[in-house]
């Protein structure tokens, strides 16, 4: 939770810096897997198994989430983005109970509930004036729905990984290789060079070792636990990036959205008791 709280903080910092969503997610990823595969080492669970093939297919949904989100935090609030973002446990949720068969509860329900009002009252501020910034907010706002249905699906196919046989640290680094390799071959396509830039590098190295942690944890989580109770815990890290952002980089604080991040907070309350 606090891993990936502050790890979105990092990433909203290089946008806002002037680092283009593909850079950021190139320099994070090549930071992301060293630091995956040194835990794998050092704990003597990377081993190499078919099931390590769910993890590649993670890769491909993660990057498609996490290059939308980047670039929604080039015009979009981090305030509002992050947490929409995290809220991709709805998805990882419904998909756990349809697809994996995990129980339906009536706490999960009201989570359920919670977590789509918390989505209307993030995103139902104030219309821009001008007609740029409207643009930017629909873009903004479209390529983070975007990101968050990815994720979410994304995080339902680690079950089927550890399901395989594979352990956390061999679904991780199959994933973070596709990333690495996705990710430069697309940086490459667009600058026609490796070129990361000083503001990638300046902020995503960190955000690539704290999103790395963040990911151990909720993995190994998994391993245990069920995905619909176990990713929306790890997803609360929402709201200590929301609250980063007003008191940081003084991010505008409404009552809308403080009814919204309660109603997140309180949505994760309900898929835990559950």
């Amino acid at each position: 939770m606090l891993f990936f709280g502050v790890g979105d903080l990092l990433y909203k910092r290089g946008a806002a810096a002037g680092a283009p969503a593909h850079r950021l997610m190139m320099v994070n990823a090549w930071v992301f897997m060293p630091t995956v595969v040194l835990y794998g080492v050092l704990s003597g669970s990377l081993h190499f198994v078919p099931g390590m093939a769910w993890g590649a297919l993670v890769g491909v949904f993660m990057v498609v989430g996490f290059y939308n989100y980047a670039h929604s935090l080039r015009t979009g609030s981090v305030s509002i983005n992050a947490p929409v973002f995290r809220l991709s446990f709805v998805i990882t949720t419904a998909l756990a109970i349809l697809v994996l068969h995990e129980a339906l509860t009536l706490p999960k329900i009201g989570g359920i509930v919670l977590a789509l009002a918390a989505v209307w009252l993030l995103l139902s501020g104030p219309t821009p004036q001008r007609v740029a910034d409207r643009r930017d907010a629909r873009s903004s706002l479209v390529r983070v729905l975007i990101a968050t249905a990815s994720v979410g699906i994304g995080n339902v196919v680690y079950k089927y990984g550890l399901r395989s046989g594979a352990t956390p640290a061999s679904l991780i680094a199959a994933q973070a290789s596709v990333v690495v390799m996705l990710s430069s071959t697309f940086a490459f396509a667009v600058d026609r060079r490796i070129a990361p830039g000083r503001p990638a590098l300046r902020h995503a190295p960190w955000s690539g070792v704290l999103l790395a942690l963040g990911f151990i944890c909720m993995v190994e989580s998994l391993a245990r636990g069920e995905a619909s109770t176990m990713v929306p815990i790890a997803q609360m890290g929402l709201a200590v990036t929301a609250v980063l952002g007003f008191l940081l980089l003084g991010e505008q604080f409404t009552a809308r959205k403080g009814a919204g991040l309660l109603a997140a907070l309180g949505a994760l309350g309900c898929f835990a008791y559950g």
